[in-house]
């Protein structure tokens, strides 16, 4: 009986929550990535112009800041879709589901590459993965060839590699809550250290310790592989800079001799003051990065609450917009914007699973 009435009572509850939402806004509320931000802001704005839904409101406050949002609850107070540069992590889909949003649909719009830009004022920097880990990691191997950590000694880039200018190294990039500080340290840092032998032998030990069933050596030499590749250097070589990729624009304009790490599509819009630097000897460009060439890219996505479908007005349709082939087809606006976009059969793949609002498993 008391189960009964519970059930019930937590029916109704939902019921009121999402009445509530309902009653309460009539337009979608989208958070998250930097990144996917300007797509999502264009897909906005033409949604509101031509559908009789309200423009919905786009917030760019990261990847990670954007998730933490979305995994608050089902109702009015949290968003209805999150932009992420990354996918979900499986903690974040436990926090999500804590709160109660158990059905998540994942919509694959893109792929990106991570620049690092300075001023077109000067050289266009060549750099490898490697260079990047010495630059920008906290801790480097000792040059002395023991297997052995010291604090990053390196100031100028040509103490990382004598082919590099003998320029300060000055690094502006985002905060962790950044699904590009996330990337970037997943692909350029950690694609660099595991340029060092006895550091990836790490993560060798660690998968091999796995398999020997020492779960706990495992986990330890896991996680030491990890801090070593990916904890950037704090004694001001790199610069947070903030969410705001414009922002970083502006300043790579003031200081000519700093980089800046952002995603592709602000170098193709800002072309005209800022370079990309080659990174393994490949250039960051669109055909690059559709192909796969270019070592530092990533998918784009975002996410959508299944339950506010069908309540908060217009959501099915803004999907049906954001993969349609006119915004994120070869030929689509997405892609004047500098979007990557997925291949047909891909595409077509993303779209029936919109269609059927599939959820998201890791």
């Amino acid at each position: 009986m008391n189960k009964s009435i519970y059930i019930a009572a937590f029916t109704l509850t939902s019921s009121l929550t999402m009445n509530v939402a309902h009653a309460a806004r009539d337009y979608i509320n989208v958070v998250g990535s930097s990144t996917v931000y300007p797509f999502s802001t264009v897909v906005a704005e033409r949604f509101g112009k031509s559908t009789q839904f309200k423009t919905p409101k786009v917030e760019s406050t990261g990847s990670g800041g954007g998730l933490k949002l979305f995994c608050q609850g089902v109702g009015v107070q949290s968003p209805d879709i999150t932009n992420a540069s990354r996918r979900m992590k499986a903690s974040e889909v436990e926090l999500c589901a804590e709160n109660g949003v158990t059905e998540i649909v994942e919509v694959l719009i893109g792929y990106d590459g991570i620049v690092l830009g300075n001023s077109n004022k000067i050289a266009r920097m060549e750099l490898t993965r490697k260079d990047l880990f010495l630059a920008l990691a906290k801790e480097v191997p000792n040059p002395d060839g023991s297997n052995t950590l010291i604090e990053n000694p390196y100031q100028n880039w040509n103490q990382v590699n004598p082919k590099l200018p003998n320029r300060k190294i000055e690094v502006l990039g985002p905060p962790p809550t950044s699904g590009t500080r996330d990337a970037f340290s997943e692909l350029a840092l950690e694609g660099g250290c595991k340029k060092i032998d006895w550091i990836a032998d790490l993560k060798k030990q660690s998968k091999a310790a796995s398999k020997a069933g020492d779960s706990k050596l495992s986990s330890q030499l896991k996680n030491q592989y990890k801090t070593i590749c990916h904890t950037v250097r704090e004694d001001g070589a790199f610069i947070e800079a903030g969410e705001n990729d414009n922002l970083i624009v502006q300043k790579l304009n003031a200081n000519s001799n700093a980089l800046g790490i952002f995603g592709f599509s602000f170098l193709d819009q800002n072309a005209d003051q800022i370079q990309g630097a080659s990174i393994d000897g490949f250039e960051p460009t669109f055909e690059s990065i559709a192909d796969g060439t270019y070592p530092v890219s990533r998918p784009l996505y975002f996410y959508v609450k299944k339950a506010h479908v069908g309540v908060i007005p217009g959501i099915a349709e803004y999907l049906a917009e954001f993969t349609s082939e006119k915004a994120s087809g070869e030929e689509g606006y997405l892609t004047e914007k500098g979007m990557i976009p997925l291949d047909e059969e891909r595409r077509d793949a993303v779209k029936q699973d919109v269609k059927m609002l599939t959820p998201l498993v890791l």
